[in-house]
């Protein structure tokens, strides 16, 4: 049995695999968990490969009231095909897995589960922006513009 933070990182490993599944961050996901489960056997990688694949294509072509439950499916198999990784290592084999699976969950699978947009970066967390002494700032977030608002027309102001 894997201590509780193992486990809630096979946990968040499975999450990180349905979450990205058919976003913009599934390549780079994916190709970063075939290759932690491979440990450098190619063979092994591209078996990973495919068994990804096949998750994301479940995901993808479940229907809508199989959804919930294809998603949750999946994600406990790739939490518990995470546990029966780390278990199988020495101590000192999986202290270094479980920190490379955190890296790679951190560089590839956003917490909060949003996408990152193909053209440009995505910030977490606060932001403040200013604009100030006739300076502009403008912010898109998907479909909608924050910036310098229209100055008042002489009936306005």
């Amino acid at each position: 049995m894997l201590a509780e933070g193992l486990a809630a990182l096979a946990a968040a490993g499975g999450a990180a695999v349905v979450q990205a599944a058919g976003t913009s961050a599934w390549q780079g996901l994916q190709q970063s968990v075939a290759q932690w489960f491979a440990r450098g056997d190619g063979a092994r990688q591209r078996v990973e490969l495919e068994r990804l694949d096949r998750s994301a294509a479940a995901l993808e072509t479940a229907q809508d009231d199989e959804q919930a439950g294809v998603r949750s499916g999946q994600q406990g198999a790739w939490q518990a095909r995470f546990e029966q990784a780390l278990e199988n290592l020495s101590d000192s084999e999986r202290d270094e897995a479980a920190e490379i699976l955190e890296a790679l969950l951190q560089r590839h699978a956003p917490a909060d589960g949003a996408e990152a947009p193909a053209d440009g970066p995505m910030i977490r967390g606060n932001v403040d922006i200013r604009a100030d002494h006739g300076s502009a700032a403008a912010v898109q977030m998907r479909d909608v513009t924050v910036g310098t608002p229209p100055q008042p027309g002489p009936q306005q102001g």
